[in-house]
Parts: C-alpha cells; structure tokens; sequence
C-alpha cells in the first residue's frame, strides 16, 4: 500500500514495489534492452484464432460461459509480437451488464512440447504485464521456461490499455509530484485533502463506473478468464510483487484451476495498509544502510566516515532540499519528496546503486538533475514530458478499494512517529497515506485476512533477505497461510530474485515450472 498521496507528490512507496518501474527502469537507464521478437514461424504468420476448449468454457462460474468461450485472436503487433483483447465483465455480479478488453501480449513458446501458456504479472498494483513481457520476457526468463511456455502478459483491469485510470494530463501530473505538503500541520493537511479530493473527482469523471471494479478479487477473475481462453486447463502463473498478491488472491477463489505458481517478492494479505507502510518503511531504510556500506568501499563515493556517518550524510542532503529546494537543468524546481523518490528507486535493484551514487555526487555538487532523472524513472517519465504509463494513478485506485485506511489526524500523526523511529531517513515520506483514500469515490469492498488455499498443487513462494519493497518476512508468513507451498529464499539485495539473482534460485525455479518438482521448502540460495 502506498503511503503518499496520489501522483508521488511523496515517493510512491509500492505493496511488493513495482518491478517494471522499479528495477526495469533503472536497467534501462544503465543499459538499453533489446527488442524482442517471435519465432519466424508465429511471426510470419497473420492472426491466429483460438478457440477455448469446450470442457473449459463448460466449467465456467454460472453466467460467464460466454466470456469462458470466447475466441481470442492473435494479431502481429509491435516489435513482432502477437496481441489480443480479451473481453470480461465490469462487475462479475452483473455479467450481463457492460464489458471491458484486457490486452495481452504472447511470446511464442521456442519448444516443440508447449505445456501452455504462463501468464505474468509484474507488480504494482498498476504495472504493465503487458510491457513487461514485450520489454522483458526474452532475457527476464530462462531458454528453459521459454521452451515449454507461451510467454503472456496482461495489462490488469484499470491498467495502460485494459480500461486504464485516467484523471490528470502530463502537465498537471508534473505538478503534483512537484507539490510539496507539510501534513503534519492541520493547514498543510487540510490543502492536501483538498487536492486528494480534486483529483479524485477527476479520476472518476474522466475514468467512469470501472473505476470502482479494479480490485484484485475482479483482477483475479480476470485472470481465470484469461487462462480459459488460452486452453489451459491449470492456471500457470508467474507473479512478482503485487503479482503475488494477485496470484495468492486467485489460488484463494479457483484452488482446483491452480497450475505451477511462483510468487515472487510476497504480500502477506494479512497485513493492513498500516503494517505494510511500517515494514516497507523499515526495510528501505534497511536497504539504503545496505547501500552506504557498499559505497564507502567503492572508488568514488561521496559519503564518507561509517555507515551511520553516511546516513546522516544523506539525511543532512535531504533536509537541505526541504529547505531549499533546488533548480534542476530541464527549469523543474525538486523539492524534498521528489528527491526523495530519486533516492528510493534505485534501491529496488542493487545493479542500480552505481546510479544512485552518481546522482548523490552530483546533489553534493548543487546539480540535482540526476536525482530528477531517477525520479522521473520511478514516475514513468520521459525525457520530453510524456508519461508513459498509468501506474500511479492506478496503483492509487487500486489500493483505495482493496485497503481500509485511517484518515484520523490524530492516527496518522501517531503512525508518522512510528515511521520515523523504523526509518529515520525515509520514514516520514511513508506517513500519511490515511489521506489518499479518504475523499475517493469508492468505498474499499475488501478486509485483511490470510490466504486460504485448499488446492492440490503445490506453490512456490519466494523471498529476497535484502529486498526493500517486500521485506522477507511477508514471504515467510505467505508460505504459512498458502501451507501447501514450498519457500524458496534468496540471500541477498534488491526487489524480487528470478532473472536477477543467480543460478540457485533460477535453477530451482526452472524445475517447478518445466518439471513440476517443487524445492524443498526453506530452500536458501
């Protein structure tokens, strides 16, 4: 859950982070990525048409057999991949009542024995499973799992191109992470309410009735109409961050249709808004040590003295841009969230730091463009102005429906003193998410409570020791609730450890997926 208002005008804290966003952008950054394509016989090929199995469309919940049956066509698409739209229910109670698309992107399976299609989720709540798949699948995923799957990403209900959220142009969304608040008096709180409040209004003006039916229980219902459109009879399912959230939130309402699931950088769905603030909040600051540990041995840091000296030392840059927020080279004024959020990104992935520390020496120097840049990174920003996603506004409304949240003054002013004691460098730009959510149109439909699973087929849950966005105690604690699932750990840095990480964990994973044969459970890598 995001503890900042709408539109990061604080740093866009993320429930399980953001992968694509997160570390994916940072990879862009240092290094660009190259396209993918298909196989040149799909490639090669017009649309092709599936239609689904007629025992899957036959097990269809009462009222849905239609979007069960469906046929989903594959059209060539951008960089020589196969899209389609796949229609659902806005409101699965009234499924005779309006419709959305979901798009969807495939990478052809490169293996002559197809087991099926393994549908992604990158996380968010609010990233594109869609662009994560056609920027990522070929180099996030093993020769291994490429053989034996199709590729599928999916933009979520809410999402970029599935009926995506939409409320402010690229200019006032400028202006948003721009502003800066001070909740902590009852003035500033009372202009942030007010603003929350206009963009809400926005939001649902601009978003329509959908907007109060992107939560993760219709989300994952979506995702079972998906896997009987693409003829599988078992949900194969990669989830990382919130997609793990999403993927324990289906196994939870279809446990018989749950096929090899990997949940990847794990939500405990026990948890409310507050507890997951509090223990992000915790490990970013956690993270942030980590990364001044690193620096102070490597050629080039600006910190100096211990890791503690390094920390006030950031704390002390922090403050000074509070004081004085400075100019950056492109005219935009950077004050201290939005600088901030150039700090958090490159937490996500350790592959980043060396970002984080150029963008440190240049603040020290009086240049905070580098900062600007990560942050605008973090926003999904470009260069020219243009923002090319939807992800913080979705991931805001989202949240609003699937987390109760306090906007008692007296509560959240009592949980920015706990932030604070948890994270002293970052813990107040967590506080006062309370104040997203309390103007918003639509009531949350969804309470905090453990995952029931009663499936048969076992789900494989993995945790990072150093992971910032979701601490590895949340995987721990999912494992528990899912109970039959197998843990899966690996030790070291940054967000998520499949195509990240190193060979353990990949091997480990590859043989779940390919071969069904669960690690053994507290595996460590």
């Amino acid at each position: 859950m995001m503890s900042a208002p709408p539109l990061s005008s604080r740093p866009r804290t993320l429930a399980g982070g953001m992968r694509a966003a997160g570390a994916m952008a940072l990879a862009l950054l240092l290094a660009s990525c190259s396209a993918l394509g298909l196989s040149k016989d799909e490639s090669s090929q017009g649309g092709s048409t599936g239609q689904a199995d007629p025992s899957i469309a036959a097990a269809a919940p009462e009222g849905l057999k239609d979007f069960y049956s469906q046929k989903i066509v594959w059209e060539p698409c951008e960089d020589n991949l196969q899209c389609a739209k796949v229609k659902v229910p806005v409101d699965y109670a009234k499924p005779d009542g309006d419709t959305i698309e979901l798009a969807a992107v495939k990478i052809a399976s490169t293996g002559d024995k197809k087991q099926g299609s393994l549908l992604v989720n990158p996380g968010g709540p609010g990233a594109s499973g869609y662009d994560f798949v056609r920027d990522a699948g070929n180099s996030n995923f093993s020769e291994a799992v490429r053989a034996n799957y199709d590729l599928v990403g999916f933009d979520p209900r809410g999402v970029k191109r599935s009926a995506p959220v939409t409320c402010l142009t690229d200019r006032e969304r400028d202006e948003a992470r721009a502003k800066v608040y001070t909740p902590e008096t009852d003035a500033g709180l009372a202009v942030l309410r007010a603003d929350n409040k206009a963009i809400a209004a926005k939001c649902a003006e601009q978003t329509g009735a959908v907007l109060g039916h992107i939560d993760t229980v219709s989300a994952a219902k979506d995702l079972d109409v998906l896997r009987a459109v693409l003829n599988d009879s078992k949900l194969n399912y990669m989830g990382f961050s919130y997609g793990t959230f999403l993927g324990s939130t289906y196994a939870s309402l279809f446990p018989n249709n749950v096929g090899r699931m990997v949940l990847d950088g794990a939500i405990d769905p026990s948890l409310s808004a507050e507890e997951l603030t509090l223990g992000q909040a915790r490990a970013f600051e956690k993270a942030l040590r980590a990364y001044v540990e690193h620096c102070l041995g490597e050629e080039g840091c600006p910190l100096s003295g211990t890791a503690d000296d390094g920390l006030q030392q950031i704390r002390d840059l922090i403050n000074s841009v509070i004081q004085t927020p400075r100019t950056a080279k492109d005219g935009r004024l950077v004050g201290g969230n939005v600088f901030v959020s150039g700090i958090v990104v490159p937490l996500y992935a350790n592959e980043s730091w060396p970002a984080l520390t150029q963008a440190l020496d240049a603040a020290m120097k009086g240049d905070v463009s580098p900062m600007l840049r990560l942050a605008d990174l973090g926003a999904n920003r470009s260069p020219n102005g243009k923002y090319t996603s939807n992800t913080a506004l979705a991931f805001s409304a989202i949240n609003c429906l699937d987390y109760p949240t306090s906007s008692d003054p007296a509560a959240m002013r009592a949980e920015e003193q706990r932030l604070r004691e948890a994270s002293p460098t970052l813990g107040y730009f967590f506080a006062y998410g309370g104040a997203n959510c309390a103007d918003w149109p639509y009531k949350n439909i969804r309470t905090p409570s453990a995952v029931k699973y009663s499936g048969s087929a076992a789900i494989v849950v993995v945790g990072t020791t150093g992971d910032p966005a979701t601490p590895v105690e949340w995987a721990s604690e999912l494992r528990k609730q899912l109970g039959n699932a197998s843990l899966l750990t690996f030790k070291g840095e940054g967000h998520t450890a499949y195509g990240r990480s190193n060979t353990c964990i990949t091997s480990a994973v590859d043989k779940y997926l390919v071969d069904g044969k669960e690690p053994a459970d507290n595996t460590v890598c």
